[in-house]
């Protein structure tokens, strides 16, 4: 008899995803299973399209918006306006805060007047702004800074107050003058609490630009393609400009969380 050979069988190769791909294809599952049924219940006529109309449809308007240009001009007029209001009201939030958390006087003077007026809800002050800077694009600014600046000068204020009294006497000993102890103790001893704000501050800023667009004048924007949407009964076109208006939201956020690690990760070196 001739001897059998067994050769040894291999297991299988498991096929592994990258770590940094894993939670992005589980991010997606629940959305494209949602988008499935959708699809399904259109092609079961059991909504109407002109109620809800089915992913081509929608996916086919944003085609032509995207082939006719409209939407990428109406995408940078809102990110320019997030972007301009956030450079004028997050720095201003931020001195603010400074100043409140580092004197005790401007905390007593200031401080009520400022947590009076965070009481108030902001589009309360959408009326007053479109009378002092118009409906048009002052006004939206105007609004979206006014946004931006509450989140940074509350996180500045408790960071430049919660700097550990050592600090402050260290600062007192060495005879700092004010400009190195804000420099030297003060903004590194509040960096997280600012980088917090500031973060806060962008994504407010965000939100802010889609409040703006929506009640104030009509101009080139994502919102004014929702309005444009509703007044002629296009909802294909309101789920495109939504669907734009998360994406670029959720790019805001993680561009505001990159920019605080990148941030903590300087301070730490």
């Amino acid at each position: 008899m001739s001897e059998v050979t067994l050769v040894p069988i291999r297991p299988a190769r498991r096929i592994t995803l990258p770590s940094t791909l894993r939670p992005v294809l589980l991010g997606l599952m629940v959305p494209l299973l949602l988008i499935g049924i959708w699809q399904a219940a259109a092609a079961a006529h059991l909504v109407a399209p002109y109620i809800l109309p089915p992913p081509s449809d929608v996916l086919a308007r944003f085609r032509s918006e995207l082939e006719g240009g409209t939407f990428q001009a109406d995408a940078l007029a809102s990110l320019s306006r997030a972007f301009a209001g956030f450079a004028i009201g997050a720095p201003a939030g931020l001195a603010f805060g400074l100043l409140l958390g580092l004197s005790r006087m401007a905390e007593r003077l200031l401080g009520p007047i400022f947590l009076a007026y965070r009481q108030v809800a902001l589009f309360a002050w959408v009326p007053l702004l479109s009378m002092w800077f118009g409906g048009g694009e002052a006004g939206k600014v105007a609004f979206i800074a006014m946004t931006a600046f509450a989140p940074s000068a509350v996180n500045a204020w408790r960071g430049a107050a919660a700097i550990p009294a050592p600090y402050r006497e260290l600062s007192r000993a060495l005879t700092l003058g004010r400009l190195d102890h804000l420099r030297l103790v003060a903004l590194p001893g509040a960096l997280p609490a600012i980088l917090t704000g500031l973060r806060s501050a962008l994504i407010y800023a965000w939100l802010a630009t889609v409040g703006a667009e929506l009640f104030l004048d009509i101009a080139p924007g994502l919102a004014g393609r929702l309005n444009e949407g509703r007044d002629k009964f296009e909802v294909d076109l309101m789920i495109v400009a939504l669907t734009v208006l998360a994406i670029l939201g959720l790019a805001f956020s993680q561009l505001a969380a990159a920019l605080e690690r990148r941030s903590i990760r300087w301070r730490n070196r």
